[in-house]
């Protein structure tokens, strides 16, 4: 590591520190100091040539006379020595009313690496998209008007559009006070903090800055206040507008051009670093130098600059270097050169004249012309890298144009290779322009190819360019020979390390590493195994694919199967050691990187919402398929973010987009629910292998989508599956009729379907086909799909793909799932499926579909649980005997056994329900409130059973099982949320009662406060802790109510109560006798007590209680129908028996499961696996729905009042341009003509006399 790269390593260490402590700067920052005093011969010995008095000299310096005798002319890198710099910091300007800016004094010498390092790292400037270096224009030099306008509308505008940095000398004075206040009128005219973002850097001479001494600080300043003197000229002193300055020493004071060798150093430096973040763009970041008016001097500046391949924009009529250097490229032309070799080959003697007589003409008073020839000559054979403005043609608002097809030209001269509209593509992505890249490159003239655009894609993914995205997938670029799994794992590789998921696959990688490391080592040497560990492949250390699935596991909570495993050839059951040792096997070969992805636009999705970068996730949500489900997973994936964020603001913005996407994915459902409501039913319970198998309820569940649930299509199909093969409006007496006696399922008291009428189509009408869907047929139908086509099960030829005989049904599934032998069946013999589905007798059936169905089941529980309760209630009041051997009574057994089968019941859905795996299964059963307290009451009983077996406990015993009946009773409010008048009052009960909790804070504390005080002022001494504790917090509870006992508290009310003061009679039991002393203490907390309580605090509840039924009043509904789907699904899964018959249901399943190992089809509720060619319909269906979404709400947008008033004003501002360029011609045609007759004809000459003229 040399030199220069050890302090910018310093430079970045020392960011770390506090903004004060920079005591590290003046360590690797140095400043130039005159060290040899060389008289000046027009200073009468009083002034070194380097512009400093002698007394500013040191004695060193000024004893030097032989140096001094030997040299005559001052070199800054033989007469000068480096300190370490005394000013740097922030600077105040006086009066300006600003931010601070930064600054630094440093050497002329200094790296470039190191003050871009400060510049980006320590000070925190962004990184810029372009450099524009402005020259020329120093001193008191005028600027015109034309030039202060292209400054303002063209370059200023350009920097913000394109995020670029401009440089100039940063002084108010010339071409650099023009530019501070077009970055001025900028701020001041931006609508948004984002459009004033314009960095405006000032590199100076610190010599030649006025009242420098004010930032000279050794310590650093923090800020430097700084005062300008109100002067009319142009001054040398700081411009208030700029961010920043560099203030370049060489050692001279008052002299122009120190700064020459630095800027130039710096501009080739950053044009050799990358753009986008973290420098992760394909091009390295451009560097343009603009020449506006300018000396003589400035042709050094400009001649070092190109020899480094600099390129430059000449603004033509700004002033004599300028003129000057357009006019030599319009003269010297190619074709006027004696060979098309280079110039210096060719430079004759007339070619130099001619070059002498054009700087003769512009800078007359130049004496030494040679050199400028020289220079001239120099400049013109890199003429390629220069572009010319001509300010009485190009308009201000093409400026970004010119500056951008400028950078082009000279990309094309660096990379011959590389063709023009390529670089200039590059260009666009890296400024984030789309108008120009759509209307100079993607016009229709330009035939794009896939290699051209694959690393502006790459760029413009990285750097969140989403509109160039979408530019690049409209003009060629496959997006399936694109991504490919290595490009995938670099876009995660090149997350920021400042998003929440880069930090979360950190974790994951480290804890992979971790696991590899503690893995035992193969039976190796140990020099094998040192070979081994020394020759790790870099990739095996990046993250990879598999990182990714870890959180994409905790994001979903293992409700998905493991993403890219089988990319990874990673078995879904390994344990995790076991998958990184594999992983990093397949790493160090690295073939499966070179595939393309499976699902591109999917994983595209799921990178794009990790990072919460919501245009170009909907984007992307538009290209994927399964619209409805890719909007749940975001939702879900956001939502869980959303809980691990610790910023707020970036946990609003992760909220609202989570919220976008629910309402996404609900506006989707609805298309499609409109277009044909079977098949959004089977949209609803389609498993996604694109998502892990999960469907769209499930992720629904998951991710809390209230909003979703509440649609009238998903609570349809709610209603469906509650309601089994019967009407749903089947009234409830009914039920309960039949349920009591069984025989009459057979009449007509209760109406069933027919599955014959399934197949009706929609001939009885919308309502009739959309009530006969089941998912029997649903099941029936997929089998059928997921054969070979044999010429005798063809599908229908409609071209929706078979009208409604193709979506599926949804109720019939118990059938299917309660007889799995069935289900194998028919999965065994296809060609008669359609008589076996149909093969149990009328009785038999019939009586399936009644107490198979899910609402069956509940009634059952129902009218079983308030038999239950009132059993428990008979054997508390009634039946409760003794302990052993009088007691138990027989009765009291029988409730033993039923609260045995609802253990039983308990403990078959926290294992056997679901999936997943056992220790998942439990914590999702504990998440469920209800189930906890399901749990409490069991415990609580078997408490107190065995409490009550003897003596000793047996009234605690008793008391335990009272509360517990109480606990068992609480669990109706569940059983009867799924009514719809009384779902949604429970939902605003729930939510008062969190209120209450917070009302017996407050009121707890004042009770407390009270209480206490009440006692200390009553009784001096009372050692009784029972008494104490219901003096100090439940009586003052019992005053809330009005119940006061005034004769305990006023003294004057007080009777002839027997009392004591004695301390012995206390001790044996007496009553102590109130004291008197500070009874008016007493009253008066009384009544403030009084006040604050019933006034104050039961205001302030019933104003919370107000409040919220009026909040969730509106929204309770919308809660209702989401927990309506837990509760449906819970009986879906039971047993048709309830507790105590639930027993036999219990063991034919323990027969099934583990005698007769017949899996389970329950576990999965109602999920359907679609493949072929349904699936393929089903797909283009809803993406078809999505469409039409996207068109309407894009025509929506188009026509409200905004959008008509943007392309009005839009086209009002074309017609003024046009008018003013009228104008503008007009003009010049009359002053033309005007020129033409006030010209007098020339005199007739000789053609002989002409020539010797000319």
């Amino acid at each position: 590591m040399n030199q220069s790269e050890k302090e910018e390593e310093s430079a970045r260490n020392g960011s770390g520190k506090g903004e004060k402590d920079q005591s590290w700067v003046p360590k690797i920052i140095k400043k130039k100091v005159c060290t040899t005093f060389l008289e000046d011969s027009q200073s009468n010995g009083d002034r070194c040539q380097c512009g400093s008095e002698r007394a500013a000299h040191s004695s060193s310096a000024t004893g030097d006379f032989f140096g001094s005798a030997v040299v005559s002319q001052w070199d800054t890198a033989v007469h000068t020595s480096e300190y370490p710099t005394d000013a740097f910091g922030e600077v105040e300007f006086a009066g300006a009313g600003r931010r601070h800016s930064h600054f630094l004094r440093l050497s002329c010498d200094t790296p470039a690496s190191l003050v871009y390092s400060i510049m980006t790292v320590h000070w925190g400037l962004p990184p810029p998209n372009l450099v524009v270096s402005v020259m020329g224009g120093g001193g008191r030099e005028k600027v015109k008007s034309w030039v202060r306008d292209v400054l303002r509308q063209g370059l200023v505008l350009a920097a913000q559009s394109t995020g670029a940095w401009i440089m100039t000398g940063g002084l108010k004075e010339g071409v650099g006070h023009c530019v501070g206040e077009a970055v001025r009128d900028h701020v001041a005219a931006a609508s948004s903090p984002s459009q004033s973002k314009v960095v405006a850097i000032g590199v100076a001479p610190w010599g030649l800055v006025a009242n420098r001494q004010q930032l000279v600080n050794a310590q650093g300043s923090f800020p430097a206040r700084y005062y300008i003197q109100n002067t009319s000229h142009d001054s040398c002193y700081l411009d208030n507008n700029y961010q920043a300055f560099l203030l370049v020493d060489d050692g001279s004071v008052g002299h122009r051009g120190g700064e020459t060798n630095f800027i130039t150093n710096m501009e080739d430096y950053i044009s050799n670093q990358r753009t986008g973040i973290w420098g992760s763009g394909n091009i390295e970041i451009p560097v343009l130098c603009m020449l506006i008016s300018g000396e003589a001097s400035v042709l050094k500046r400009m001649d070092m600059s190109l020899k480094k391949a600099t390129p430059w924009l000449v603004l033509d009529g700004s002033g004599p270097a300028a003129d000057m250097i357009s006019e030599l490229l319009d003269d010297l032309s190619p074709a006027a050169s004696p060979a098309d070799g280079d110039v210096r080959d060719s430079s004759t003697a007339e070619l130099r004249n001619r070059t002498k007589e054009i700087i003769k003409k512009h800078f007359p008073a130049e004496k030494v012309l040679e050199k400028l020839v020289d220079r001239a000559l120099s400049i013109y054979q890199n003429r390629a890298l220069i572009t010319v403005f001509h300010g009485d043609q190009d308009s201000p608002d093409d400026f970004d144009t010119v500056l951008l097809k400028a950078l082009v030209r000279a990309c094309r001269q660096m990379s011959s290779d590389a063709s023009e509209y390529t670089e200039e593509l590059k260009l666009a992505v890296a400024w984030n322009r789309v108008d120009i890249a759509k209307s100079e490159l993607f016009n229709g003239d330009i035939q794009w190819q896939y290699e051209a655009l694959k690393d502006c894609m790459t760029d413009a993914l990285v750097n969140n360019k989403p509109q160039f995205v979408r530019v690049f997938i409209e003009n060629g670029l496959n997006i399936l020979e694109y991504l490919t799994y290595q490009r995938l794992e670099s876009l995660y590789q090149s997350l920021s390390d400042s998003s929440l998921a880069y930090s979360l696959l950190q974790k994951w990688l480290r804890e992979r590493h971790s696991l590899v490391a503690m893995s035992p080592h193969s039976p190796d040497s140990p020099e094998k195994k040192s070979k081994k560990s020394l020759k790790v492949p870099p990739n095996v250390r990046e993250l990879s694919l598999y990182e990714v699935s870890r959180l994409l596991g905790e994001l979903f909570g293992g409700m998905c199967q493991p993403f890219y495993y089988s990319v990874l050839d990673l078995d879904p059951g390994a344990s995790n050691r076991k998958a990184a040792k594999q992983l990093n096997k397949l790493q160090a070969d690295g073939a499966y990187g070179k595939r393309s992805c499976n699902h591109p636009w999917a994983s595209l999705f799921i990178w794009a919402v990790l990072q919460n970068r919501s245009e170009m996730a909907i984007y992307f949500w538009e290209m994927a398929g399964e619209s409805v489900l890719s909007a749940l997973c975001a939702c879900k994936m956001l939502r869980e973010l959303c809980k691990l964020e610790n910023e707020t603001e970036t946990k609003l913005s992760i909220k609202e987009l989570a919220q976008k996407f629910e309402t996404l994915a609900h506006d989707t459902f609805s298309a499609c629910y409109q277009s044909s409501e079977s098949r959004s039913f089977t949209l609803l319970i389609r498993t996604s292998p694109v998502w892990g198998g999960v469907t769209c309820l499930q992720m629904a569940m998951a991710a809390d989508a209230r909003l979703f649930f509440s649609h009238d299509g998903v609570q349809t199909l709610l209603s469906q599956i509650w309601w089994g093969d019967m009407n749903s409006r089947t009234e409830v007496w009914k039920l309960v009729a039949s349920f009591l006696m069984p025989p009459l399922i057979y009449t007509n008291l209760i109406n069933f379907r027919e599955h014959q009428v399934r197949h009706t189509d929609s001939l009885e009408g919308p309502s009739t086909a959309t009530a006969a869907l089941s998912l029997a047929d649903l099941t029936r139908h997929t089998e059928e799909d997921s054969r070979p086509e044999d010429g005798h099960h063809g599908e229908s030829d409609h071209p929706d793909g078979g009208g409604e005989e193709t979506p599926f049904s949804l109720a019939d599934i118990t059938q299917a799932e309660e007889d799995a032998e069935e289900y194998a069946a028919l999965k065994k013999d296809p060609k008669g499926a359609k008589s076996n589905l149909n093969k149990h007798p009328f009785m038999l059936q019939r009586w399936r579909q009644f107490w198979f169905a899910p609402v069956t089941s509940f009634l059952g529980n129902v009218l079983m649980y308030f038999l239950f309760l009132f059993l428990f209630a008979y054997v508390l009041l009634v039946e409760f005997k003794p302990p052993p051997p009088e007691g138990p009574a027989h009765i009291e057994y029988l409730l033993y056994f039923w609260v045995f089968t609802l253990v039983c019941e308990e403990f078959r859905q926290s294992f056997f329900v679901g999936n997943t795996g056992l220790c998942q299964s439990m914590s999702l059963y504990i998440q469920d409130m209800w189930n906890k307290f399901d749990l409490t009451a069991i415990m609580l009983f078997c408490v107190g059973l065995v409490c009550r077996m003897f003596p000793w406990s047996y009234e605690f015993g008793r008391s335990v099982l009272c509360v517990d009946y109480m606990v068992f009773t609480l669990r109706l409010i569940h059983i009867f949320a799924i009514n719809k008048q009384l779902g949604p009052k429970i939902i605003i009960v729930g939510k008062m009662v969190k209120d209450v909790f917070f009302f017996l804070f407050f009121l707890g504390v004042w009770l407390m406060a009270y209480g206490v005080a009440n006692q200390a002022l009553l009784y001096s001494y009372d050692p009784r802790p029972y008494w104490v504790f219901r003096r100090v917090f439940y009586r003052p509870y019992l005053h809330i109510y009005g119940q006061i006992p005034l004769d305990e508290i006023d003294a004057y009310r007080r009777g002839d109560k027997p009392c004591t003061n004695n301390v012995t009679l206390i001790h044996e039991g007496a009553e102590p006798c109130p004291q008197s002393e500070a009874n008016w203490l007493v009253l008066i907390l009384l009544s403030v007590y009084l006040l604050v309580t019933n006034v104050l605090l039961l205001n302030l509840l019933i104003a919370m209680f107000s409040y919220t039924f009026s909040k969730v009043q509106e929204h309770s509904d919308v809660h209702w129908k989401f927990q309506r789907y837990n509760l449906i699904v819970e009986y879906h899964s039971r047993p048709c028996l309830a507790p105590p018959f639930i027993i036999f249901s219990h063991l034919h399943l323990f027969i099934k499961r583990s005698i007769r190992k017949v899996p389970s089809t329950k576990i999965k509720h109602f999920m359907l696996e679609l493949r072929g060619r349904k699936a393929s319909r089903l797909n283009t269906w809803e993406a078809v729905q999505k469409e039409i979404l996207l068109s309407t709400q894009s025509k929506k947008v188009r026509d409200s009042d905004t959008e008509r008033l943007k392309r009005t004003s839009a086209k009002v501002d074309n017609v003024l341009k046009q008018m003013a360029e009228i104008r503008e011609h007009d003009r010049r045609l009359r002053m033309l003509e005007s020129e033409t007759w006030s010209r007098p004809p020339p005199p007739h000459q000789p053609d002989g006399a002409v020539r010797n003229g000319a």
